[in-house]
């Protein structure tokens, strides 16, 4: 290993252990991951705990890399296919609980990218509770986890994220 990609990958380690916390709610082991130089999506993925007594609910999700962010999850159909589909209500954190963001479940889903991000980069996102309003978070791209870290298995079809809402 180079001193220069022990250096990235000391930096990132850094940035990934890093938690947001306001009003009761941490944001930890944020990460974001693109298919390559070319994608035009990425998703960002999370743990969000919520150390008050009360449910709160992340309702959006924000960020100047991407034309759209919304907030995304997968579902099953009959033939054990899983597809993308927008969540625009949301997701609840329960009181004294967390909820995870992973690969295969639900995820904050960046659509439209206006540039290429590479390995280290690191992007801004506001996201935004009911209760808690806006927290801005700045997530680490991690192009080097593997494909299965935090994920629910299954196969995936992404014919059609992002063209449909579930509203």
């Amino acid at each position: 290993m180079t001193i220069r990609s022990f250096a990235l990958a000391l930096a990132l380690t850094s940035l990934a252990s890093v938690a947001y916390a306001q009003d009761g709610l941490h944001i930890d082991d944020a990460y974001m991951r693109t298919s390559g130089n070319m994608a035009t999506s990425g998703a960002a993925f999370m743990v969000i705990e919520n150390n008050t007594s009360a449910d709160d609910r992340i309702v959006s999700a924000s960020s100047d890399v991407a034309e759209r962010v919304e907030l995304h999850t997968h579902k099953q159909d009959a033939n054990g296919v899983m597809q993308m589909l927008e969540v625009p209500e949301g997701f609840v954190i329960p009181a004294n609980g967390a909820h995870a963001l992973e690969r295969g479940g639900d995820h904050v889903m960046f659509l439209g990218l206006k540039s290429p991000l590479a390995h280290g980069d690191v992007v801004t996102v506001t996201l935004t509770f009911e209760k808690a309003g806006a927290m801005e978070v700045q997530i680490p791209v991690d192009l080097e986890r593997k494909p299965m870290h935090g994920a629910k298995s299954g196969p995936m079809n992404h014919s059609g994220h992002g063209m449909k809402k579930t509203n």
